[in-house]
């Protein structure tokens, strides 16, 4: 019998003090908090999540915050959970520190998830949102374009063009919230155009997506990635963007910054965190149709190896996820 739905989230009392009860009833209950990230074949990249995580341990309202990675490097999510239960956790929240809802965050993590529901029966296990379209990544957005010598007030703003750079996904979801999320801030800049690229997977790459902003007449061309922490992709992003910028020196091409630790997306974490431990999550992966369709359809990739694997990343190769 799956363990997918064989308990039911404790009924959240109303109002403030209701929601503090709430808290502290989890608390009392060893609950655990696991965030979950893609892991990197740069150091630094699973440096600087750790670094992340730990300053948000801090301001949780639990006894036990552990950090897991898809792939890559270790600890992974199943022995992040395996800490989590060492140390007496009875309710397992677990956070995927994902911009999107992709194969990683819809298949593997839930994937990985069910095996542990299994794997500890008496133990309570909640899957937190990603951080999906969110008002406070648009204001992460204009600080990393205002960083790279951007204003609103800039008498040539209708000659500027903003590329936003996202990772690239096989799911269309994930790809068109990319787009929303340009459209989004263009209404917050009103620049000439905002437009959007992928460093692998699917189309455009961004050597297309700059060519586009040539070709629509951008005088000054704005690169922002839309990457959570330093890897190979966005060392990579760095010299396209320097190559492009060398052929075309008729035009003004600046690359912003990651989002790296900006403390919104802190905010945004803890915020997906405390839904979860609240039981107020919108999401339910038990019963996605994605999700149930693939299992029919395919081998489970469990992601809890802490080898590097042979997927083609970075080309337009359906079904794959690029490395980091």
């Amino acid at each position: 019998m799956s363990h997918s739905l064989a308990w039911a989230a404790p009924q959240r009392p109303g109002g403030l003090e209701g929601a503090r009860r709430f808290l502290a009833q989890a608390k009392a209950e060893q609950t655990a908090v696991l965030f979950v990230g893609h892991g990197s074949r740069d150091p630094e990249g699973n440096a600087e999540l750790l670094r992340f995580t730990a300053a948000l341990a801090s301001r949780l309202s639990v006894p036990i915050v552990e950090t897991g990675f898809l792939e890559l490097t270790r600890p992974t999510i199943a022995e992040g959970i395996a800490r989590c239960v060492d140390r007496g956790a009875a309710h397992v929240v677990v956070v995927p520190i994902s911009l999107f809802a992709a194969g990683h965050a819809k298949l593997h993590i839930p994937a990985t998830i069910d095996e542990a529901r299994e794997r500890y029966p008496s133990v309570r296990f909640t899957y937190a949102r990603p951080v999906g379209v969110h008002d406070k990544v648009l204001a992460i957005l204009l600080d990393r374009l205002r960083e790279a010598g951007f204003s609103p007030d800039d008498p040539d703003r209708e000659e500027t063009a903003v590329l936003v750079v996202g990772r690239g996904s096989s799911d269309p979801d994930a790809n068109s919230d990319l787009f929303k999320i340009s459209r989004l801030l263009w209404e917050r800049t009103r620049v000439g155009w905002v437009e959007t690229a992928f460093a692998g997977v699917t189309a455009p790459l961004l050597e297309e997506g700059l060519a586009r902003c040539v070709r629509l007449g951008a005088t000054r061309i704005f690169v922002v990635p839309y990457f959570l922490f330093t890897g190979v992709l966005i060392r990579r992003m760095a010299e396209q963007v320097a190559a492009f910028a060398a052929r075309h020196p008729d035009r003004q091409v600046r690359l912003a910054r990651y989002f790296g630790l900006h403390p919104l997306i802190g905010d945004i974490l803890l915020e997906r965190a405390e839904e979860a431990l609240r039981g107020e999550v919108r999401m339910s992966c038990d019963l996605c149709a994605y999700r149930l369709a693939a299992k029919a359809g395919s081998s489970h990739h469990a992601h809890d190896h802490h080898d590097p694997h042979p997927h083609p990343h970075g080309e337009r190769v359906a079904g794959k996820e690029e490395a980091r």
